[in-house]
């Protein structure tokens, strides 16, 4: 008997399939759009599927499947999926202000932490109680009309007039240093505009959102990824939006409102200016900080300095340091992870992991203790946590004097908890984050978050052995951390610090791409990389030789190496066991 043949000749297939996680297989003509198949596979629409994952790699809904494939359904609780609704609505409230607003072109800013951006028309004008209905309504209309939100490829000359005709120079200018001869854009009811990454496919998946007065502009409210289905209580952020317009005024004093001003510099030579005076800003905030200090003693003995990961806090605390020594006040640092609890005794997350972000991973009560008695001039045998054993063993001895001052620096220094039995006017409290407000262009922002991202890579590459993938796959349980243990109490602070540099950037570019080409392909991890990529394009490098000319005590350098404060304990010259 012969067996049947399990290999015959075939026609070819007019038709191809579609394999999702659940085990459905959804068959289709081929050509067809991923959004059918996604539909017909009758996926939960409550999940908000904005993309798919296609074999590995992100896709638009509105792509056209050829081939037999894997797909992933993408959410806007995912990171890229949250991304793509904010970019998506950014485009819609675009298109309805042409409209709305003729010949005024908005700006997005920044974003709000309760989930949001801050925009402004480019007149400087504060939009009226009628144009904001209007243009609320005219969005809304858009969503109800469920319109395509399609591309068109152009030749780079066609799209960068149509830039200049709509007056969006700053993109003009940018698109102008393109080594490609083309530019794809996204067209919405006829309005066409770049931007930096994949849309929805039509408009009615865009269907949560608001618009409030804020300020002399107004915010474009949309969903966080931890809360997809709805909009998060509207929070003001006088000091975060301070931060910001500061910031912005930098920019201004340095002639490099853009990235494409930032390119011009570094092209024309302007490198060492931009940088000198970008660190002395920095000089400036610092010694403002420091004579706060000073005003307010004898009354404020502890400092704690808190903020996300790769805020860089660890090279301001010892800047601080030195600006504090210069008003005549002596600092002792001492680090909040000397007070972690011996492991065994640390708390565990969900997944049965030590979770050494919670507060709870913190002797407390050991720490209050320890601060009256030093501020009442005790002398304290301080703890020293050997990471090696996971056990908290005895320091050295210390008593400070009535011109001390102590310098904590930790994620959770700014937590009311851990200063609960301290005298609040004893306590001064500081919020460090890289409030990056230097965008690609007026509609194309450079999120804070992927700055930290970029020092950490280069950082942990360099100084703790890691590769680009393990930073980035731990990037997600980082963000958790700090949106649950830093972040709720950052209006806590006395003092916000923005640790960004307008040319950082440039030099972590140098420094990460490298890095970021080596992620291997077809990761979750070499996703992040392409992204992180994509946006470095339009970044001019710095060179090698222009690192050098990063002061050697510059916040960047604790990332990229070579700090001179990387030895320097300040604890060691004037904390004894005897006081002052």
């Amino acid at each position: 008997m012969i067996d049947k043949p399990v290999v015959y000749p075939a026609s070819i297939r007019s038709t191809i399939q579609a394999r999702f996680p659940n085990g459905q297989v959804i068959e289709g003509l081929r050509g067809t759009e991923i959004e059918r198949f996604v539909l017909a596979a009758g996926l939960r629409q409550d999940k908000h599927i904005v993309a798919v994952l296609m074999n590995g790699r992100l896709r638009e809904l509105s792509f056209p499947l050829q081939e037999d494939a894997d797909l992933v359904p993408v959410t806007t609780s995912d990171n890229d999926g949250s991304r793509i609704y904010r970019r998506s609505l950014s485009f819609l409230m675009i298109a309805a202000a042409a409209e709305v607003l003729p010949g005024q072109l908005i700006t997005i800013h920044h974003s709000m932490p309760f989930g949001g951006y801050y925009c402004e028309r480019n007149d400087g004008q504060r939009l009226t109680d009628e144009e904001l209905v209007a243009l609320r309504q005219r969005m809304r209309e858009l969503v109800e009309a469920d319109l395509p939100i399609g591309n068109v490829r152009l030749p780079l000359d066609e799209a960068l007039t149509l830039f200049r005709e709509q007056g969006d120079f700053e993109k003009a200018d940018l698109f102008a240093y393109r080594r490609k001869g083309y530019l794809t854009l996204y067209e919405l009811n006829g309005v066409r505009d770049y931007f930096h990454g994949f849309m929805v496919p039509r408009t009615s998946y865009l269907n949560l959102f608001d618009l409030c007065h804020y300020n002399s502009g107004f915010i474009l409210h949309f969903p966080r990824r931890s809360w997809p289905n709805v909009l998060q209580p509207f929070e003001d952020e006088p000091r975060l939006a301070e931060i910001f317009q500061t910031y912005k005024d930098w920019l201004t004093i340095m002639g490099v409102e853009n990235v494409t001003a930032l390119n011009k510099a570094i092209a024309n030579g302007r490198t060492r200016e931009v940088i000198l005076v970008a660190e002395a800003l920095h000089e400036r905030q610092l010694a403002s900080i420091a004579r706060e200090i000073a005003n307010r003693q004898p009354a404020i003995k502890l400092v704690a300095v808190s903020g996300p990961t790769s805020a860089g806090k660890t090279t301001f605390a010892k800047r601080l340091a030195l600006q504090v020594m210069a008003q005549g006040i002596y600092p002792v640092i001492i680090s909040l992870d000397d007070y972690f609890v011996n492991r065994e005794d640390t708390p565990r997350d969900e997944q049965g992991n030590f979770d050494f972000e919670t507060i709870e991973a913190v002797d407390i009560d050991l720490f209050q203790s320890d601060m009256r008695r030093l501020m009442a001039g005790d002398e304290v045998v301080m703890p020293s946590f050997n990471f090696k054993t996971g056990r908290r063993e005895e320091g050295v001895p210390l008593r400070i004097g009535q011109d001390h001052i102590i310098l904590v620096e930790g994620i959770h220094g700014l937590n009311p908890r851990l200063t609960a039995q301290l005298p609040p006017s004893s306590v001064y409290r500081i919020f460090i984050s890289a409030f990056t407000q230097l965008n690609l262009d007026k509609h194309n922002r450079v999120p804070t978050t992927d700055t930290r991202l970029l020092r950490r890579i280069v950082r942990d590459a360099s100084h703790r052995g890691y590769s680009a993938a393990q930073t980035i796959s731990r990037w997600d349980s980082v963000r958790r951390g700090e949106k649950n243990h830093i972040f709720p109490f950052q209006n806590s602070a006395d003092v916000f610090f923005n640790s960004a540099l307008v040319y950082e950037l440039s030099a972590l570019k140098l420094l990460a791409e490298p890095l970021l080409l080596q992620v291997e392909a077809g990761t979750p991890e070499r996703l992040e990389a392409n992204r992180l990529m994509a946006f470095l394009q339009w970044f001019e490098p710095l060179k090698q030789a222009d690192l050098s000319i990063v002061a050697n005590d510059s916040i960047l350098r604790e990332f990229i190496g070579e700090s001179v404060l990387e030895t320097f304990h300040p604890s060691h010259w004037y904390a004894t066991s005897q006081g002052r």
